[in-house]
């Protein structure tokens, strides 16, 4: 029920970003899902990718730091409060959701949401009892 993540360390600066994607193109990966936080000097650029083993590669052969992040990607309702729902389902089971992105494939259905957590393997219990759908890796990484 996990999902693997890379997690890309980015220098800040003009081009970076445009390096991985060039990259991951010219090796046929596809990003399924993507987030990019940054501070004045680096960024951390996390990516679903539809083969992570390939894209860690080609990264790491070109430089760039790459790490492995477990997450879990759960389909929400596209739909006013959808997502709160499922945050009160984690806040009553004390689990801390430590970031999160999300993605609409066709609006007025769901979202999946990308969500890293303290305790991944409490919160996928949580989600499994409340009948919250999670997305295997396969299906995510060739939607």
């Amino acid at each position: 029920m996990k999902v693997d993540q890379l997690s890309i360390f980015l220098e800040n600066r003009a081009g970076r970003l445009a390096e991985v994607t060039r990259l991951l193109s010219e090796a046929k990966v596809n990003i399924r899902a993507l987030s990019l936080a940054d501070t004045s000097d680096f960024g951390i650029l996390r990516l679903i990718v539809s083969d992570f083993e390939k894209a860690r590669e080609i990264l790491k052969q070109n430089g760039f730091t790459v790490g492995r992040t477990s997450v879990v990607a759960v389909e929400v309702d596209d739909t006013p409060g959808g997502l709160h729902r499922i945050l009160d389902m984690l806040r009553d089971s004390k689990v801390n959701v430590e970031y999160m992105y999300a993605f609409v494939q066709q609006s007025g259905s769901n979202a999946i949401i990308i969500f890293r957590f303290d305790r991944t393997d409490q919160a996928i219990e949580m989600l499994q009892q409340n009948n919250i759908p999670i997305v295997p890796g396969d299906k995510l990484y060739n939607l």
